[in-house]
């Protein structure tokens, strides 16, 4: 595949996922899911601090996990059938079951989030801030793209991992992340613009 056919489709690969990440938006916004609005640190605290922060919510590993197996199934059962589409797929739909695997990257991209948050939280930066400085544009880069090692992780067990597409995802999803979080924030759905 050309660099471009190749970014094109790592492109197409990772849409599911801010399907996932739309559809935990809307959660946050219309209050959906809320029996799910339980810190996955449950308040335990490391060295006087959270472990995580009340941000990080069941509700986000399963609004994700299920807004991204949404994702494939359009793109496994309504898109697949566009020859122009198939020929830019990095999956195999008609040997993989496509709610598991959308499922399993949504949970594991909220998943990968939590080592940042617990490192944020050792440095005092509260939940929903920015840090300052160097520190702070470190982890603003980190928070547009952490959920990619267990994207990756997952994926790996349906398509091949290379260099070139693990930096067209990081490409893609920073990009990706920035138009998502200024239109959820323009939409409510955020607190914040960052």
């Amino acid at each position: 595949m050309s660099p471009m056919i190749e970014m094109l489709a790592v492109s197409y690969l990772l849409l599911p996922l801010l399907v996932g990440l739309t559809f935990h938006g809307f959660c946050i916004k219309f209050k959906w899911l809320t029996i799910l609005v339980r810190p996955i640190d449950g308040g335990r605290m490391f060295r006087g601090r959270r472990l995580f922060g009340f941000n990080k919510t069941y509700r986000g590993v399963i609004a994700v996990g299920l807004g991204t197996a949404a994702g494939f199934g359009i793109q496994a059962i309504v898109l697949h059938q566009i020859i122009s589409i198939r020929n830019v797929e990095l999956i195999d739909y008609s040997s993989l079951s496509w709610f598991p695997l959308g499922f399993a990257i949504g949970v594991a991209a909220m998943l990968s989030e939590l080592p940042n948050s617990f490192i944020k939280r050792r440095l005092g930066v509260a939940p929903g801030t920015t840090a300052s400085g160097m520190v702070g544009v470190l982890f603003y880069i980190l928070d547009q793209v952490d959920l990619l090692l267990g994207v990756w992780l997952v994926l790996s067990f349906a398509v091949e991992v290379t260099l070139a597409r693990i930096l067209f995802s990081v490409v893609f999803l920073f990009l990706a992340h920035q138009i998502i979080t200024l239109a959820g924030y323009a939409l409510g759905m955020r607190a914040t613009a960052r």
